[in-house]
């Protein structure tokens, strides 16, 4: 396909010099500028923003879930027809081109930047939830059922589907950047379908689309995971677990993120995120040493199968009665990772040249869904073990008393060194927070500065304390049911652009494989 010698230009000439900033016009401009409108509506009128933020929560899950889901479907079964039919022969780049990172860095770098706090924060806690509350009409009394249904539901939540969501874009972005030369932005994966009308009005409501997407994603996880380390330090060390604490942990650990924004994707993302992997990987083989090992294991084949069988069932939105799962957990994640897959697919994009397309999508459907389910069978499958077995119910309880944040260090509770572990498990929740807002604030700033991978630094610390602003902004304003009800809205449109951005992927592999 050929590309315009202009292409490069079509799309900086709109960038404007301010204050030592190099920003894209009106990307950066109408972005910044709605979303400081946003945090200071909010903090305005707290006590109304949290009734808005409540009823459209409500709305949203009631409402769209049949496209949340039927978006899902469909870029799970795009990814399938990529890995079996000629286009997946085709490498980002050209076929000489090389990876620039080693495969264990590859990896750990998508691996941290997609799950990232979510593993920590729902990995015993839903489990545990499906247990008490299942879905598909199963039984509560039927606790074998039960749990088998628990522990594959949450994997479901954490497979196939969003790693598919983050193919999508890292394909259509990896593909349009290293194969057709454009600019690494959201609008440049429809250039096989739209041509140079990417560069006008349409590029810019995507690229903004992509903004809101990624910032309010990220935004959701940071407060996730302020609310984790509150507890934690709470449960450890009695600091009140208030909104001034966990404030005051936002703002800290993205102040860390700031330097490792400065440092840049190689001397900070890159080793952040091979420290994030290992740290987790550790914690992980602990919990399966000392838990109930045999169990654990031969729990995780089991339970693979069990996710295998349930991935029809719980795909479907028609028909269901389990509406608690269907809208308070499937609906809520699909729109979660869809809001953040702007932000993880264009990071995945952009450490992804010289791997093929079939490369990819079969690492990302595999590699990073049997690192969690083997994490979501260890600590879910652990703490429902001390219920069932051992009649230990302090994590069962918190997840019952709606204090999902403390469940992990419930768990942790039951098991030998729990001090020890629960300190790991803060601090990894703080490495998660940081690789998460670091990565992010690459993305975003690539986005709003047109495309630039070498934007001023200053362009970096921006949108990287502004991730910490918004996440405080919906914490205050409305606490968890802010946060999800942020990824709903930003989930939406993204999910029909990313519908659209795989015809237009398809159209640019089909013609880069003949």
């Amino acid at each position: 396909m050929a590309i315009a010698a202009e292409t490069d230009y079509e799309l900086g000439r709109d960038n404007i010099q301010f204050l030592g900033l190099d920003v894209h016009n009106p990307v950066f401009v109408v972005s910044s500028l709605t979303i400081v409108a946003f945090v200071a509506g909010v903090l305005a009128f707290r006590d109304a923003a949290a009734g808005v933020f409540d009823a459209l929560y409500t709305w949203l899950t009631s409402t769209l879930d049949w496209v949340f889901l039927g978006a899902g479907n469909v870029f799970v079964l795009f990814c399938l027809l990529l890995l079996v039919t000629p286009p997946g022969r085709v490498r980002l780049g050209g076929p000489g081109a090389r990876p620039d990172y080693s495969n264990w860095a590859w990896f750990a770098m998508l691996f941290a930047a997609g799950m990232g706090i979510g593993l920590m924060f729902f990995g015993v806690a839903e489990p545990i939830d499906h247990f008490l509350n299942p879905p598909l009409g199963v039984d509560p009394a039927d606790t074998a059922a039960a749990h088998r249904l628990a522990v594959a539901t949450a994997i479901f939540h954490w497979g196939v589907h969003p790693w598919a969501m983050f193919a999508v874009v890292a394909l259509a972005l990896g593909f349009s950047a290293y194969n057709l030369g454009l600019p690494l932005t959201l609008r440049s994966g429809f250039y096989p379908l739209l041509g140079e009308a990417v560069w006008g009005w349409f590029g810019h409501v995507v690229d903004i689309v992509a903004v809101f997407a990624a910032l309010f994603g990220l935004a959701t996880s940071l407060g996730l995971g302020a609310q984790q380390m509150a507890a934690g330090l709470d449960h450890l060390f009695g600091v009140p677990a208030t909104d001034t604490t966990r404030v005051l942990l936002i703002a800290g650990i993205t102040a860390i993120a700031m330097t490792s924004v400065v440092m840049g994707l190689d001397r900070g993302v890159r080793r952040l995120s091979q420290a994030n992997l290992v740290l987790a990987l550790l914690l992980l083989a602990f919990v399966l040493a000392v838990g109930p090992t045999g169990d654990l294991l031969g729990g995780f084949m089991a339970s693979l199968g069990h996710y295998a069988a349930a991935i029809v069932p719980l795909g479907n939105s028609v028909g269901r009665d389990d509406l608690d799962v269907l809208h308070g957990w499937t609906t809520f994640f699909w729109a979660w990772w869809l809001a953040w897959a702007p932000f993880v697919g264009m990071f995945i994009a952009r450490v992804s040249r010289g791997r093929t397309v079939r490369a990819l999508v079969g690492c990302m459907l595999v590699g990073p869904v049997l690192v969690s389910a083997l994490w979501m069978n260890a600590f879910g499958a652990t703490a429902l073990s001390h219920y069932l077995e051992a009649g230990q119910t302090a994590a069962v309880e918190a997840v019952r008393a709606q204090q999902p944040e403390l469940a992990l260090f419930r768990m942790l509770e039951a098991l030998p060194l729990a001090g020890v572990t629960s300190v790991a498990g803060i601090v990894l929740v703080m490495v998660f927070f940081v690789t998460s807002s670091d990565s992010g604030s690459l993305v975003i700033d690539t986005i709003t500065a047109g495309g630039k991978l070498d934007a001023p630094v200053a362009q970096r610390v921006f949108w990287c304390a502004f991730e910490g602003i918004v996440a405080v902004t919906l914490l205050l304003g409305g606490g968890l049911v802010a946060l999800q009800t942020a990824s709903l809205v930003t989930g939406f449109p993204i999910a029909l652009v990313m519908v659209a951005m795989c015809w237009s992927l398809w159209k640019g592999l089909r013609e880069a494989s003949t």
